[in-house]
C-alpha cells in the first residue's frame, strides 16, 4: 500500500530531534491531516510548549498531509504521533504494522466506547491491541434551516414516510426541500452513508468480506431510498457542486440539506447569522431503528517508532484536556470523543440524544477502497437509474479490489475461525 506513493523532499525527523536536543528537551513531533484546523492547533502547540519545560512539541498541518504522511513512512521517516481520521488508510496502517499499542494509555478510559469500537471495526482482521485514541467526530444527516421550519410549524421526521411526508409538504407549500450538490460526486455518499447506518448492517463489508452475504442483498433499500429522494431536490443536482449547494441552503433556497456537520462552516461563510439545526436521517420504518452516522474524523496515533512514548502520552494528555477539547469543538464544530460533558454547537441540538447514548455507526464509504471510486459509482447510478446493474457492479468491483483483503480474511479464519 505505501510503496505507491511519490517522493517529496521532505527534512528527516532525525535532524529536527538532533536540532531540539541542544535546548535539552524531548521533541514529539505531530503531523496531522486536516488543513481547515490549522489555525487551532497552532494555539495548542503555543499552549503546551508554555506550560511544559521538559518536552517541546512540533504540530505540523501540511497540505495533502496524507501524502505526505505516506512519503515518510517509505523512508522510515517516522514522526512520533499522527492525527489522522478513522477510515482505511488507518486500517492499512494497523495492518503494515507501524502503528504502537496504545491500550496501556490510561486516557482510553474516557473515551467512549463506540469510537473505539469504530475505529477496531475497521481493521481488516482482528488485531490484539489499540491504536489510535478517538479525539474528535463528526456527524452526518440531515441539516435544516430552524427558522423556515418554525416559520411554518414543520415536525421534525423520526421514520422515513415522515420524511418523505414532510418533503411532499415542503414541496406543497412552494419551497424546494432539499439540496445535494452532486456535481462533486463525493456529496452522493452523504445521504447513502446516512442511510446506511440504518438500513445495513454496521458490519457489512468484513461479512461480504467473509462470503456471509452481499451488497445486492444489503444495499437493495438503501439504493432504493436514495433514488427516491432525487424527486425533492434541485433540478439537474448533477451540475451543481458542494459550494453551490452550500450557498444555496445558505440562502434559504431549500429547507434541508443532505450532509454533515462539517458543511456548516462554509454555509456560514455566506450566511453567518442562519440558524441551522440537524437530525438524524430517519431511514427506518421505527424511529427506534434510526442510528446516527458519525466516524471518527480525528484520531491520535503514537507510531512505534517513537522513541519516548512517556512524553507522547504527556502531549495526548494535554490534548484531550477539557478545555484543548472544548477550544477544538468550539472552533470546528465537532463531535468530543471523549466521555464527558462538553458544550456542543447549537448545530447538533437535533443529534444530541444519540451523541449522549452513543448510538451511532461509521460511515459505510470509510470501508471502501479508494480505487473502486464508490462515490462516482453511486453518481452514475443516480443518472442511470437502474438498480439492478449498480448492485451487481458494485459487487464485482469489490472483489476485484479487495481480492488481497479477502485473501487475508480467508487465511485468518482458517487459523483462528470466524468471529
Amino acid at each position: 500500500m505505501l510503496s505507491s506513493v511519490r517522493h517529496y523532499g521532505v527534512g528527516s525527523h532525525d535532524d529536527r530531534m538532533r536540532g531540539s536536543a541542544v535546548k535539552g528537551r524531548i521533541e514529539i513531533e505531530l503531523i496531522q491531516y486536516k488543513p481547515e484546523a490549522v489555525a487551532i492547533f497552532e494555539q495548542l502547540e503555543e499552549e503546551f510548549n508554555r506550560t511544559h519545560d521538559k518536552i517541546h512539541l512540533t504540530i505540523e498541518s501540511p497540505n495533502d498531509a496524507m501524502t505526505i504522511l505516506k512519503t515518510r513512512l517509505i523512508r522510515e521517516d517516522y514522526p512520533d504521533i499522527i492525527g489522522i481520521g478513522g477510515e482505511i488508510n488507518y486500517s492499512y496502517f494497523v495492518q503494515s504494522d507501524i502503528l504502537a499499542d496504545v491500550s496501556d494509555y490510561p486516557g482510553l478510559a474516557s473515551i467512549k466506547p463506540a469510537y473505539v469500537d469504530i475505529l477496531e471495526g475497521l481493521e481488516f482482521v482482528p488485531t490484539e491491541g489499540t491504536f489510535g485514541v478517538p479525539y474528535v467526530a463528526n456527524a452526518a444527516g440531515v441539516l435544516y434551516n430552524r427558522e423556515m421550519f418554525k416559520e411554518h410549524g414543520w415536525e421534525i421526521p423520526t421514520t422515513w414516510d415522515e420524511f418523505i411526508g414532510l418533503c411532499q409538504e415542503i414541496k406543497g407549500a412552494g419551497i424546494q426541500p432539499l439540496y445535494f450538490g452532486f456535481k462533486d460526486t463525493w456529496t452522493c455518499l452523504a445521504p447513502w452513508n446516512a442511510l446506511a447506518v440504518d438500513l445495513a448492517p454496521a458490519d457489512v463489508c468484513r461479512q461480504v468480506n467473509r462470503g456471509e452475504t452481499t451488497f445486492t442483498q444489503e444495499y437493495r433499500e438503501i439504493a432504493e431510498k436514495t433514488l427516491e429522494l432525487l424527486q425533492y431536490g434541485e433540478d439537474g443536482p448533477f451540475a451543481y457542486g458542494y459550494n453551490d449547494a452550500c450557498t444555496a441552503f445558505a440562502n434559504g433556497e431549500s429547507a434541508m440539506f443532505t450532509i454533515g456537520s462539517y458543511a456548516v462552516p462554509q454555509i456560514k461563510s455566506v450566511n453567518p447569522d442562519m440558524d441551522i439545526d440537524s437530525f438524524v436521517m430517519p431511514g427506518n420504518d421505527h424511529a427506534d431503528g434510526n442510528i446516527l452516522n458519525s466516524g471518527v474524523d480525528l484520531q491520535f496515533c503514537v507510531m512505534k517508532e517513537c522513541k519516548n512514548k512517556e512524553a507522547a502520552y504527556e502531549v495526548l494528555d494535554f490534548l484531550l484536556a477539557h478545555d484543548s477539547v472544548q477550544m477544538y469543538l468550539d472552533d470546528q464544530n465537532a463531535v468530543p470523543c471523549k466521555d464527558e460533558e462538553f458544550e456542543l454547537a447549537p448545530i447538533l441540538d437535533g443529534m444530541k440524544t444519540f451523541i449522549t447514548e452513543g448510538k451511532m455507526a461509521d460511515y459505510q464509504d470509510h470501508y471502501y477502497p479508494s480505487e473502486m471510486s464508490v462515490d462516482a459509482q453511486i453518481q452514475t447510478f443516480l443518472i442511470n437509474q437502474d438498480v439492478d446493474a449498480f448492485l451487481e457492479k458494485f459487487d464485482k468491483d469489490w472483489l476485484r479490489y479487495n481480492r488481497d483483503i479477502i485473501r487475508m480474511v480467508e487465511d485468518y479464519e482458517k487459523q483462528h475461525g470466524s468471529d
